[in-house]
């Protein structure tokens, strides 16, 4: 129990990106499926609608409780959620690309959402990590 704890405590946010992430892609992944299973809208518009859905879910998990910015000042909360969507458009754009060239190769839509998902992820960290909620000196605020 007190090695969980030890490594919990040095990787946490890393533990917390992990445990956010895999709700956030259920949440992706259940839309989706909905949208194109039950609803027939095809690929792309299924991929876009479960964006929205997502990306709304992920940006308050990942600012509450990954990366720990508190802050709700007007200022800082609009510029982290332009950055934020922002850079899941340009993930977005990705994982559409991802997802048409699969189609176009006949490859079916659930192994393009898991491999579009997996470069998806990696990216959105670094992005969070290193310009959206990047920690920032208090006289910078």
């Amino acid at each position: 129990m007190n090695k969980i704890k030890e490594i919990f405590g040095k990787s946490r946010e890393a533990v917390m990106y992990l445990i956010f992430g895999v709700l956030t892609t259920l949440v992706d992944y259940i839309a989706a499926m909905c949208c194109f299973g039950l609803l027939d809208l095809g690929e792309l518009t299924s991929n876009n609608i479960a964006w929205v859905v997502s990306v709304l879910f992920a940006f308050i998990t990942n600012k509450l409780f990954v990366f720990d910015s508190k802050s709700f000042e007007w200022r800082v909360l609009m510029k982290e959620l332009v950055s934020f969507v922002s850079a899941r458009v340009i993930t977005l754009l990705m994982a559409d690309f991802i997802i048409w060239s699969a189609a176009m190769l006949g490859i079916g839509f659930l192994f393009a959402k898991i491999v579009s998902s997996v470069v998806v992820v990696v990216v959105n960290y670094i992005f969070s990590k290193l310009i959206i909620f990047k920690k920032i000196n208090q006289e910078e605020v």
